[in-house]
């Protein structure tokens, strides 16, 4: 070959290298659940029963699909203590040990419930009932021990209608029950995450969802152990999407936990189901704190709804619409771009506090709207919320007459935090976040923060 010839082919080569790394995408496309959504950090699990793991089309879904695998029945108070202090973790075991060999984690579901309780415990009541509670949280807890991600420590323990407790044996033994078990909990396993789990708290405007909100800022502001919210989203006609999910997820996170979507099924068929099942995801990935979704079952005919065709894939395992459209919203999460706020919905009003009525549109004492500018720059504190020992905090910042490229707010003196999004802290000074620091004029962009101790004022701040 001639020295011509073999330029020409080195030319060829370098070109055609080129080509071939300019239409690779910068992140290939997740082809399964577990593997769309790791690319943003996060886990996509199914419930599994044990017993219809020999069914190789059921199976074969479940590893293929799932990183996170759920019990349906088998850890639950009535499988794992037939007979008062006589435990039977084989059911379990089976359900963890298909999870582990398969490479997956498992969350824990349930230790403590007014339902499906074994028959000798239903006929208790008072200390006794108490003790037996917390002997059985222990002793399952203790079992799992390191083996176990998450607990769902307490289930669905809140009244459906006025947002108070639901009355039950276990609610009867005290109104401290909840704490006691969660206390239990973390006492038999200091490394898995603890968490409530409920159904009917996914519109924030429901008295149901609200008590649950402030029950859990109660045990945060108190140092009771409660790491994660689980909401079980079971959505039909009774029970709808609401948009305002979003901003159900943002303001429990806001209270320093993770928001984990536990038990979603939508009924329904077709686009209108797809674009539910692409929603709710899309409100997960809009929140930093939710770590994961999971689905209450495999293929339409295991779900225990059936009949509302809630699953991703249908009776025969066929992947359905619904499932295109979550592996896609899945896929279109970019973990380079860190969400505009893991505890903001940012469609909403920042200054609305969580607390108030939701139904309500009062004008909140507490914020402050930045004045036109006339420097490079200027910030606004508003408190959102506040709790005893704590306080949640967003600060606007606004640019003058002229366009911005990065911006420095310092903060008060009383400030002292170590939850802060949207920005960077730095020796009591917030700078701009990669993707917020340019701001045209006289426009804004937003930080917040969760705040240890008493709230400063809502004022101006020093912004350059």
């Amino acid at each position: 070959m001639s020295r011509r010839a073999r330029f020409a082919a080195a030319l060829a080569v370098v070109t055609l290298g080129a080509t071939i790394a300019a239409t690779i995408p910068a992140q290939a496309a997740g082809s399964t659940l577990k593997d769309a959504a790791a690319q943003s950090g996060r886990y996509f699990g199914t419930a599994i029963a044990g017993f219809k793991l020999s069914d190789s089309t059921y199976s074969s879904i479940a590893n293929r699909e799932f990183n996170m695998i759920t019990a349906e029945n088998e850890m639950k108070m009535d499988a794992t203590e037939p007979s008062q202090n006589n435990f039977n973790f084989s059911s379990g075991d089976q359900i963890l040990n298909w999870a582990v060999q398969n490479g997956k984690r498992v969350r824990g579901h349930a230790l403590a419930w007014h339902s499906q309780q074994p028959s000798w415990m239903q006929g208790m009541s008072g200390s006794a009932l108490r003790s037996a509670m917390l002997n059985h949280v222990t002793k399952v807890a203790e079992h799992y021990k390191g083996k176990v991600y998450a607990w769902d420590v307490v289930n669905e323990a809140f009244d459906d209608s006025n947002g108070g407790r639901r009355d039950s044996n276990l609610q009867r033994t005290g109104n401290d029950w909840i704490e006691a078990a969660f206390k239990a909990a973390r006492a038999a396993d200091p490394n898995a995450k603890l968490c409530y789990n409920d159904y009917n708290t996914d519109n924030w405007t429901w008295a149901k969802t609200q008590g649950v909100y402030n029950m859990v800022k109660d045990f945060k502001a108190r140092g009771v152990p409660i790491d994660c919210v689980g909401f079980q989203s079971h959505f039909n006609a009774q029970s709808a999407y609401n948009s305002n999910y979003r901003t159900t997820l943002s303001s429990f996170a806001a209270l320093g936990v993770e928001v984990q979507i536990t038990e979603l099924d939508i009924e329904g068929s077709g686009s209108q189901q797809a674009d539910t099942y692409r929603r709710v995801v899309e409100d997960c990935l809009a929140v930093k704190a939710c770590t994961g979704i999971t689905v209450w079952g495999v293929r339409d005919s295991d779900s225990w709804r059936s009949y509302g065709t809630p699953l991703l894939f249908d009776n025969n395992g066929g992947k359905k619409a619904a499932y295109t459209s979550v592996l896609n919203a899945l896929n279109a999460a970019d973990p380079t771009d860190p969400t505009t706020d893991p505890t903001q919905d940012p469609t909403d009003d920042p200054t609305q506090d969580p607390t108030d009525d939701p139904t309500d549109d009062p004008t909140d004492p507490e914020t402050t709207n930045p004045p036109d500018p006339t420097g490079k720059c200027s910030a606004a504190l508003t408190i959102v919320n506040s709790w005893p020992g704590g306080y949640q905090a967003t600060v606007t910042v606004k640019a003058g007459s002229s366009s911005i490229n990065g911006w420095r707010v310092t903060l008060p003196s009383s400030v002292n935090t170590n939850n802060l999004w949207n920005g960077v802290l730095s020796g009591g000074v917030v700078t701009n976040a990669p993707y917020n620091g340019s701001v045209g004029a006289g426009q804004s962009t937003t930080f917040g923060f969760v705040g240890n101790g008493s709230a400063p004022g809502a004022g101006n701040l020093t912004c350059a």
